[in-house]
């Protein structure tokens, strides 16, 4: 019996990460740390913390502390961060987990992958794990990541429910200015449903909350 095949494929953070690697590599191909210490790196596990910041921004996910993770912290992780440590002869002791917010012991102010910092903005992967991100989650969490894109989704949003309310409910005669003014009190109702739901919540956008240890800033 032949299966269905799945409609959307689940993302996977890792190849998304390393697409925007291969972009900042065709721009820039500098590398800005200790020579020696690259000769015993593997160069397709090192990624400069803009190519994480932008990953993080895309999806939403924060950059944090190791020790903040509340995840299941796999077997396998640590055998290969063992292994790392005694092939560079070095402990690392600053690690890094990329990963949605749920995934951490987030402060309140008042699919994970591992990382060593090198130093210089430059991390070294070490493990992946867990479940694939949603195959839907970029697009979904577009409109979050500053305030240009919330606006543009606010006024497509209400475009589109103006669209499909008849003014014939409103008037009899629906003119030009009927029709704009039900655009108008839409893209007011959606806008407060916005404010009310980022501020009252304490969301921020994805370029603010990345490297953020706060779940409310």
């Amino acid at each position: 019996m032949l299966k269905k095949k799945k409609m959307f494929t689940p993302t996977n953070l890792y190849n998304e990460l390393n697409k925007v690697k291969e972009i900042t590599i065709n721009q820039n191909n500098t590398v800005e740390f200790n020579t020696n210490q690259l000769k015993k790196l593997d160069p397709k596990n090192i990624y400069h913390i803009n190519d994480i910041k932008k990953t993080c921004i895309d999806f939403r996910l924060r950059f944090l502390d190791a020790k903040l993770f509340k995840g299941v912290f796999p077997t396998e992780a640590s055998i290969k961060l063992q292994q790392i440590e005694k092939k560079h002869g070095v402990s690392y002791e600053n690690l890094k987990i990329m990963a949605p917010s749920k995934m951490f012991k987030l402060e309140n102010y008042d699919d994970p992958l591992l990382f060593a910092d090198l130093g210089n903005g430059y991390y070294y992967f070490i493990h992946k794990w867990g479940n694939d991100l949603h195959p839907l989650r970029k697009f979904l969490v577009w409109p979050y990541k500053n305030l240009i894109n919330i606006c543009i989704a606010t006024i497509a949003l209400s475009i589109i429910v103006s669209s499909l309310i008849p003014i014939s409910l409103f008037t009899p005669n629906p003119s030009i200015s009927d029709s704009i003014l039900v655009h108008l009190f839409v893209f007011k109702s959606i806008g407060a449903i916005v404010i009310y739901y980022g501020f009252a919540s304490g969301k921020n956008f994805n370029e603010a909350i990345w490297r953020s240890k706060y779940f409310n800033r």
